[in-house]
């Protein structure tokens, strides 16, 4: 079965010396999809190319929390027309990040979620959510679009968060840290989540999972998150495999390569 890596920016300096070679490579290594979301306009334009020049590359566009301090109305703008294109499957990666002090005013953070989450109603798109510190915040202005679903991109909220987006038609991303021997709260958060509501992420170039940590992450790093959650679950890897690739398809509304 093949792998869908449902979150990974290959746009990053990290790929700079061999992007294409990584990016070519990865259907020979079984993964077969990749959603690459930008964190800001210049990023968001990066993964429209990538999209457009790789067959397995889909787009996100959207305005990270890290970023969104000196956002215009051009900006928000031009995330509508890249929006448009044809392999943009998401807004993302979007959402608030309290966790470092030098990060824009939390009210800055909000007020652009917000803006993007109209943009995905209006566009009729999934979201891509980054929620790093601001678990009570993020949940808030989900409650605010419930005609807007998505994913909770390395999802680090409680069990009952995860069991209130579950409840809403939300799905959970699980990432290399899973891998991690201080992975408390992701077990507890897997045994609520059901089968049909997980996809899988690098995150790449970040987040590499055990026993690569430390090192810059790649989507060929992917079965190693497969088999962690394959092993909570209950079920084969190559069970695990084929439920993330027909999750990763319904998320992202790709249906039509079920075949691929």
């Amino acid at each position: 079965m093949p792998l869908f890596d449902t979150h990974a920016h290959f746009d990053a300096e990290q790929f700079d010396e061999d992007r294409d070679a990584v990016l070519s490579a990865l259907p020979e290594s079984g993964v077969c999809l990749v959603v690459n979301p930008g964190c800001d306009v210049p990023t968001s334009r990066a993964a429209v190319a990538l999209a457009e020049k790789y067959p397995h590359v889909y787009a996100a566009v959207g305005i990270h929390p890290e970023e969104c301090g000196a956002v215009t109305e051009a900006d928000l703008e031009e995330l509508r027309t890249l929006a448009q294109q044809e392999k943009v499957v998401a807004i993302g990666e979007i959402g608030l990040d309290y966790y470092w002090e030098g990060n824009p005013e939390r009210e800055v953070q909000r007020a652009i979620f917000r803006r993007q989450m109209e943009l995905a109603r209006e566009m009729k798109l999934p979201v891509i959510i980054h929620d790093r510190e601001a678990h009570g915040d993020t949940m808030a202005v989900i409650l605010e679009y419930p005609d807007v679903r998505g994913v909770l991109h390395c999802f680090s909220g409680s069990p009952e968060m995860a069991a209130e987006l579950l409840k809403r038609g939300w799905y959970l991303g699980f990432d290399g840290p899973i891998t991690y021997k201080n992975a408390r709260r992701a077990p507890e958060v897997a045994a609520i989540t059901p089968l049909d509501r997980i996809v899988i992420e690098t995150d790449s170039p970040y987040l590499t999972p055990v026993p690569y940590r430390g090192k810059r992450n790649d989507s060929r790093y992917l079965p190693y998150v497969v088999e962690k959650l394959a092993e909570w679950k209950g079920v084969t890897t190559e069970e695990m495999t084929r439920i993330t690739w027909e999750n990763g398809l319904r998320l992202y509304g790709l249906t039509e390569l079920e075949k691929v």
